[in-house]
């Protein structure tokens, strides 16, 4: 058995998802292992599973983005799931969002080392992006918080038609059919649960889409309330 902390050898599977980006993917593996570690991004314990749990885990949700699309990747943290879909998608304009100093600092020295010009990094929180952020095809997230929060930060920076991919466990189902009230009155029209990543991952990748009309209605109302949760703040710390 592997001690926690050790990093074992690339499974064969993911040269084959990661090609010709297969090193970057074994540089960015080695980076978590050890100052994802110690700058206290990942835990020890998840070193040794890695590849399948995390690196594997979040490549595979390229099946389910589209083709030339923009993408933000919110709470990225570590870069989970942003780096491990840039490395497989060039096609894709990634902006990694995440509101610690540590992680944007983190995430920035990997996109520079890897290469990875079609990868940019924003600090701040959603509701503080709104406006300034063009909006994007695709939101993804993975970990970051219940269905109904987390659509809360991620569907206002969709474009019309656009999407949030959110990489859920066993309680998927569940937490849409928790969600379903405030996703509506966030102007998303149509929500599915998808398994990604067979013949790669085992147990396959739970991905919750959630998908927006064309009217921008919903959009609005989640600025209005990030905007009044900002207010809310400011006036907390007078």
């Amino acid at each position: 058995m592997t001690e926690a902390g050790e990093l074992p050898p690339a499974p064969e599977a993911a040269r084959e998802v990661f090609g010709e980006r297969f090193p970057e993917a074994v540089r960015y593996a080695e980076l978590l292992a050890d100052a994802g570690v110690r700058r206290g991004l990942i835990g020890p314990r998840e070193v040794p599973r890695l590849w399948e749990r995390h690196l594997l885990n979040c490549a595979v949700l390229s099946e389910a983005v589209a083709d030339d699309v923009t993408v933000c990747d919110v709470g990225s943290g570590a870069g989970l799931p942003g780096i491990p879909l840039a490395l497989v998608r060039d096609d894709l304009h990634i902006t990694l969002l995440e509101p610690l100093l540590r992680r944007t600092t983190f995430l920035q020295e990997v996109v520079e080392l890897l290469g990875l010009d079609h990868v940019t990094v924003v600090r701040g929180r959603a509701e503080e992006v709104l406006g300034t952020l063009q909006p994007v095809h695709v939101v993804t997230a993975r970990a970051v918080a219940p269905l109904d929060r987390l659509a809360g930060w991620g569907v206002p920076l969709l474009r019309p038609y656009g999407e949030m991919l959110a990489l859920k466990g066993d309680t998927a189902e569940e937490e849409l059919k928790n969600a379903r009230a405030a996703l509506s009155k966030l102007g998303v029209v149509k929500t599915s649960v998808l398994q990604v990543g067979e013949g790669v991952v085992e147990p396959l990748s739970t991905v919750v889409r959630a998908e927006v009309g064309e009217s921008p209605g919903g959009v609005r109302f989640a600025a209005k309330r990030a905007k009044a949760a900002r207010v809310s703040r400011s006036r907390r710390r007078r």
